[in-house]
């Protein structure tokens, strides 16, 4: 069945019929407008909301340019502007927490590095609208649209639904959980809700997020409704680098690179909660969320393989850590032992010595 082609108006043409060019100009000058606030005031606080901020007025401007009623578009708008604010708002609520973000110490007072972060987000934002920028655009609307409801709708708003719920509710989970006494403790390890099936639910849920997008946007593609051999078809089914492209960057760029074995090697160096951490590691896994008894009983081979524990993850200490690092940090806590003991305190095993218990 052939949905109708509501409209309201007919659609706006803007330098080009996917609207490409005017929604990169746009995000461009729009970022360039934070950067320069951002850079000139040495604010942190501008920053993750003109990111989140800008899905949601590309995905209102396309959807109001394309004139369209139909439910697949407002649907899958209405899912990147959800994603969109409930992110930049926790964003912009946490560092009104915080202050200010570690992210751009040795940024903040250099133009270029510092625009370097900005051009990076204005690339992030593009791309990953995209499947919702073309889907809108008058070169997809020409041809008949399918009827909301197909399977892939379907499953989209499912996928959509959980995943949503996980990041954001993951989010707030682990926020809540570095604010109370036992997460402000040294070496405390992050094992509350969904981080006790995942070590990063949130990335996991936002991953979904986009493939929850992605697979709505190529609907019309799928039902042949926009013939496989055309440039709308092409062009819907190539938007997939918007969620590939998120997700390359949370695997390899911005976040598992960054926390996995850099956190594991800071944990066993500092000797802060090395085996509690260890623990963790070896029965949670490491993205895709499931019970800890199924995690723990995967063969190594299919944790590193399917699993996604890659070995770019995996902290070895042999390997990894600075092992004078570590003995001096033992001598130290050593040496406090013993002004302990010494002075007449309690602690160690009761003759001065220095626990044989490696910081491991």
């Amino acid at each position: 069945m052939v949905a109708t082609m509501d409209t309201t108006h007919s659609p706006v043409h803007v330098l080009d019929d996917y609207y490409l060019a005017i929604t990169l100009l746009l995000t461009i000058a729009y970022q360039l407008i934070g950067f320069s606030i951002a850079f000139s005031l040495k604010f942190d606080k501008l920053t993750d909301l003109m990111g989140g901020s800008n899905f949601v007025w590309l995905a209102i401007l396309t959807l109001s340019f394309s004139g369209t009623l139909v439910a697949r578009n407002i649907v899958i708008s209405i899912f990147i502007m959800l994603w969109g604010t409930r992110l930049s708002a926790f964003l912009l609520f946490r560092i009104l927490k915080t202050g200010s973000d570690d992210r751009f110490d040795d940024k903040r007072d250099k133009f270029f590095p510092f625009l370097g972060f900005w051009v990076f987000q204005m690339l992030w934002c593009w791309t990953v609208s995209l499947p919702v920028t073309i889907i809108n655009s008058p070169r997809v609307l020409r041809y008949p649209q399918p009827s909301f409801g197909k399977a892939t709708d379907i499953l989209s708003i499912i996928i959509f639904a959980i995943a949503f719920v996980m990041e954001a509710v993951s989010d707030v989970q682990k926020y809540r959980f570095k604010q109370s006494p036992a997460g402000k403790q040294k070496g405390a390890v992050c094992d509350v809700g969904f981080f006790k099936w995942s070590r990063h639910p949130n990335y996991f849920g936002e991953i979904a997020v986009q493939f929850s997008i992605y697979l709505m946007a190529i609907t019309p593609a799928a039902y042949d409704f926009i013939p496989n051999t055309t440039g709308p078809a092409a062009a819907l089914y190539a938007s997939i680098v918007g969620f590939l492209f998120l997700t390359l960057l949370l695997l390899f760029v911005s976040g598992l690179t960054l926390q996995e074995r850099p956190g594991a090697k800071k944990r066993y160096e500092k000797g802060e909660g090395w085996h509690a951490y260890a623990k963790y590691l070896e029965e949670t896994s490491v993205l895709i969320p499931m019970p800890k008894a199924v995690w723990k009983r995967l063969p190594v081979m299919v944790k590193r393989t399917v699993g996604m524990e890659w070995p770019i993850y995996v902290f070895d200490p042999e390997k990894h850590a600075d092992l004078d690092k570590v003995r001096q940090q033992q001598e130290e806590e050593g040496r406090a032992e013993r002004e302990v003991i010494g002075n007449g305190g309690g602690g160690g095993d009761g003759d001065g010595r220095q626990s044989e218990e490696p910081l491991r």
